[in-house]
């Protein structure tokens, strides 16, 4: 059987890679919901958007897919999770896993991020907002989404000053 072609790579970390302008979308991945963000077109601000429930592989693509054309968006982002000494775990391998389908699924390309504490780092930032408990709970997935974004994008900035680049192709 032969292989797909796809203009995805198995490096999802190299954030190189990353498109310059253009929207960027965000997944924080979770086992009962998914967040989702996004960037505006010059890659300065970021947004949470929705957070969707993760239910079987075809519905979830079927969505990501429906913020892509709806963003226009020209990369993906996925939140990966580490323990927080820096270690792998099962959702580590999860998140690798779907980076790996939705690479086969989308002609964007996709990347990982690493995602230690955003959770807790957006439930911090929506209780200091003064929201109630619930809801927190039905916007944190969509804040950590947006929180990953945010990194990703200071990281490839970052990457890009050290190699004496000043962000512009």
């Amino acid at each position: 059987m032969q292989e797909k072609q796809t203009t995805n790579s198995d490096d999802f970390t190299n954030v190189f890679r990353a498109p310059r302008s253009g929207r960027l979308l965000a997944l924080d991945l979770g086992m009962k919901h998914i967040g989702v963000a996004v960037s505006d077109e010059l890659q300065f601000t970021v947004r949470p958007v929705a957070v969707i429930e993760r239910r079987a592989w075809k519905k979830v693509l079927k969505q990501i897919i429906a913020f892509l054309a709806e963003f226009d968006a020209v990369g993906l982002v996925l939140g990966l999770p580490y323990n927080t000494d820096g270690t792998e775990n099962e959702m580590s391998q999860e998140a690798r896993r779907l980076a790996r389908n939705f690479s086969l699924s989308v002609d964007i390309p996709v990347f990982l991020m690493d995602e230690r504490l955003t959770s807790y780092e957006a439930k911090g930032y929506l209780t200091k907002l003064g929201l109630s408990e619930k809801e927190i709970w039905e916007r944190v997935d969509s804040e950590a989404a947006a929180i990953i974004l945010s990194d990703f994008l200071q990281l490839r900035n970052e990457k890009l000053k050290q190699d004496g680049h000043d962000g512009q192709d």
